[in-house]
């Protein structure tokens, strides 16, 4: 059997390099992949340091040049505002415009608590933190006048303040950078489903398509030898296939300037073995349940499409992650995918990886991979399999 598995392996290797549509599969996605990120996150850097220098339209700022000056001391550049500013933020010509009521100096020096009103549009995420940067400028601003009138009637400024809170950040560089990396760890579950699924495809439905499985079944090579040549060698592309993900991300990486945000998002060579070693038994396991999808299509388009539905299955944690974080715990690490994730989520924030529960992951994707595997070649003991009838 051993002898026969070897035939199969390198015969279906052979085949799968001197494809060109199968080598592109397994490198435009990790190629792309990394690259899409490096460029996303770029532009997030660019966008956190712009907003360093933010532009407040402000109107009446006449009536109050205290907090003008405050602002403009906090590197806020304080503008003319447009006659009509809800309309300016509302069909997003401006991001906010602060409005200075025309009694402002009135209740001011009476202690009335003078009005000052922001506008801006929650539905743009890109207004968020400039309007809580300035939110904070002028919280500060209201509680240093605060004090300043305490003080003036003879008060403790402290009464107002029976807490005194401190937050320390108590976070790594490495774990700060995770947050940028959150896309990451998706392209890399994706790349085990996207690097076999060409040749996982080719080697069922298109062998039955082009009439050239039916001769080779009918050799005498076992069914069961024969399944795990097919399989091996879509791990190997699929494996193949997060490796070379992993080295374009490490690449693009480079060019990300995120240690002007004191966060770092670089992968140690020893983050890239861990990597592999995590996603080696769901490439076990994503190949071998691609093969047993594609066994029971007619046509290479049918397998393609059936594989295609399968893509979604490493998106599915990658999502519900994002909404409610989950830390890894022994009920999640042997759940397929999921625990990849949540394993993959640990390496990027630089966290010691709780070994027993890696081979527990392991040890359940390889059993599943196994089973499936037997079941396909149980499939091609069929007829119908054999002549897709």
């Amino acid at each position: 059997m051993l002898a026969q598995f070897w035939v199969v392996f390198r015969k279906e290797l052979r085949d799968a390099l001197r494809d060109r549509r199968a080598m592109l599969s397994m490198l435009i996605f990790p190629l792309v992949g990394p690259l899409l990120t490096a460029l996303i996150l770029t532009q997030a850097v660019e966008q956190s340091i712009t907003r360093d220098n933010i532009r407040l339209p402000v109107r009446g700022a006449q009536h109050a040049p205290a907090i003008v000056a405050q602002l403009e001391a906090n590197d806020i550049t304080v503008v003319a505002a447009p006659e009509r500013p809800i309309t300016a933020v509302r069909e997003q010509q401006l991001d906010m415009v602060l409005l200075i009521d025309e009694d402002f100096v009135r209740d001011y020096r009476a202690s009335n608590g003078a009005r000052l009103t922001l506008l801006y549009d929650a539905s743009r995420n890109a207004t968020l933190a400039p309007v809580k940067r300035i939110e904070q400028v002028l919280q500060q601003h209201n509680a240093q006048v605060g004090a300043l009138r305490l003080l003036a009637h003879g008060v403790n400024p402290g009464i107002s303040r029976p807490l005194a809170i401190t937050r320390v950040d108590v976070s790594t560089p490495r774990a700060r950078g995770s947050l940028f990396l959150n896309g990451v760890a998706m392209f890399v579950l994706m790349a085990a489903f996207v690097g076999g699924m060409y040749t996982a495809t080719d080697v069922t439905a298109g062998e039955r398509e082009r009439g050239s499985l039916e001769p080779l079944l009918v050799t005498p090579t076992l069914r069961t030898a024969l399944v795990l040549g097919k399989w091996l060698v879509t791990v190997v592309l699929a494996l193949a296939t997060v490796g070379v993900s992993l080295a374009a991300l490490m690449f693009t990486m480079r060019w990300v300037p995120t240690e002007r945000l004191g966060v770092s998002v670089q992968l140690s060579f020893t983050d890239v073995v861990n990597i592999m070693l995590i996603m080696l038994p769901l490439c076990l396991l994503s190949t071998a349940l691609q093969l047993f999808v594609a066994t029971f299509a007619h046509t290479f388009k049918e397998a393609q499409t059936y594989l295609s539905l399968l893509m979604f299955v490493p998106m599915v944690p990658a999502v519900a992650l994002s909404l409610t974080p989950l830390k890894l715990a022994a009920w999640n690490a042997p759940v397929p995918v999921l625990g990849q994730q949540v394993l993959l989520n640990s390496v990027m924030r630089g966290e010691a990886l709780p070994w027993p529960l890696v081979a527990l992951a392991a040890a359940v994707s390889i059993g599943l991979a196994l089973a499936i595997t037997q079941a396909t070649a149980a499939l091609f003991k069929r007829e119908k399999v054999i002549f897709g009838r």
